[in-house]
């Protein structure tokens, strides 16, 4: 099924690669313009990635900034102000990954996973709104990439699992906040959908296999629901697990 939002435009955070690569690339198949945020990626993966979102008949930009600082906030939401002017479509995926026991968290670790997790998707729900409430028809959509850690506890993954559980409750509460001004705020929560680097193949086949789909599956499969969700105007404040059912046989 194509989705039609032509001519709206979306910031992706985290969005040069991965799985954040396949949300921008999903989102322009329907017509939607893209901002482009990044932060450690080289200038021609960046490149790359605008020139495949392009190739879709959008505009696309990019800005680099570190979002879990007010400044960087300020950077990306200017950027994109010049760029566009407006703004339909929130994607906050950008995150960090640490893997860390509870007893071997240290405070920079622990601050990281909040600002990265949790403060830069809040400074950029703030921002995003501003803008959401000059669009010609007030209102858009906020959706955050959440995991695992969002709704069970994960001792290996401590300070990242607190961080996303956190980015779940600002989903919800901020539905209930928003909700008033035609803003809705959801979440997707990947399961397997990208093999981790220096994992070996046997592995990741076998979590695939481990859920009741017996496969793992792909970052299109995230993009897909962060389309859905951008495009259905009855929804907000809940999540969609994209994990091949891996919730009902692994948490």
């Amino acid at each position: 099924m194509k989705i039609d939002l032509s001519d709206q435009v979306a910031l992706v955070t985290g969005s040069a690669h991965r799985v954040g690569k396949a949300i921008a690339l999903e989102l322009a198949k329907s017509g939607i313009h893209i901002m482009v945020h990044y932060h450690n990626s080289d200038e021609d993966t960046v490149r790359n990635t605008l020139h495949e979102i392009k190739s879709h008949g959008v505009d696309a930009f990019a800005v680099q900034a570190d979002i879990g600082t007010p400044q960087g906030t300020e950077a990306v939401f200017k950027k994109l102000n010049d760029d566009f002017g407006r703004l339909h479509i929130l994607v906050n995926n950008a995150s960090s990954f640490n893997r860390n026991e509870l007893m071997d968290v240290s405070l920079e670790d622990w601050q990281q996973s909040l600002n990265i997790n949790l403060t830069a998707p809040f400074l950029c729900t703030q921002a995003a709104v501003s803008l959401m409430r000059q669009n010609d028809t007030p209102g858009g959509a906020i959706i955050n990439i959440c995991d695992r850690g969002s709704m069970t506890p994960w001792p290996d993954f401590f300070d990242h699992g607190i961080s996303k559980a956190g980015l779940w409750m600002l989903t919800k509460t901020s539905a209930i906040s928003l909700g008033k001004e035609n803003i809705r705020v959801n979440g997707v929560l990947p399961g397997p959908v990208l093999m981790p680097q220096g994992m070996p193949d046997e592995q990741w086949a076998q979590i695939g296999k481990s859920s009741p789909l017996k496969r793992s599956g792909q970052a299109e499969d995230v993009a897909r629901a962060v389309v859905y969700l951008a495009a259905e105007d009855y929804i907000t404040g809940t999540m969609i697990e994209v994990n091949g059912g891996e919730h009902l046989v692994g948490w």
